[in-house]
């Protein structure tokens, strides 16, 4: 029986179960920043003039709306392949939190909050986009948590 210790909480899983757990939450992962990827190659002119409209990073626009694609699906690749998830459940994580500062910084600092994630995260709110990156930071941390309790 493997024990999943998260804070104070702990959850008993059997190994099949762990398994499985730590399988599906790769893919949900995965799936997240696939997905974003895809929509921002597909929409590409029309998120690199969103990065150009902010203040901060608007004159690296070029750049950035090539990296974070390109970062996404890299990341997507190594959180399934399972000899190097662990990296890539660690870079997920970091770009989640560098989202998530961005967001923050926006939203405490900006006048006009574009949008230009991609696809149906977009028809979320700033706030709302807020918590749904939190939630996947925690997703991220839980599958780290469970990938060294397997290891």
């Amino acid at each position: 029986m493997k024990i999943l210790r998260i804070s104070n909480i702990s959850i008993k899983l059997s190994p099949k179960s762990a398994e499985f757990f730590q399988l599906v939450l790769h893919i949900i992962l995965a799936s997240l920043f696939a997905y974003t990827a895809y929509e921002k190659i597909m929409g590409h002119e029309r998120f690199m003039n969103g990065i150009a409209k902010v203040e901060l990073i608007g004159r690296f626009a070029v750049f950035i709306s090539w990296v974070v694609p390109i970062a996404e699906l890299l990341i997507a690749v190594l959180v399934l392949v399972p000899e190097i998830a662990k990296m890539g459940l660690w870079c997920f994580l970091g770009l989640m939190i560098i989202f998530t500062t961005y967001i923050l910084i926006a939203l405490i600092w900006a006048s006009k909050l574009p949008c230009h994630c991609g696809g149906v995260i977009e028809t979320l709110t700033w706030t709302e986009h807020l918590w749904f990156n939190i939630g996947f930071i925690l997703l991220a941390i839980i599958a780290l948590r469970l990938e060294k309790s397997l290891n």
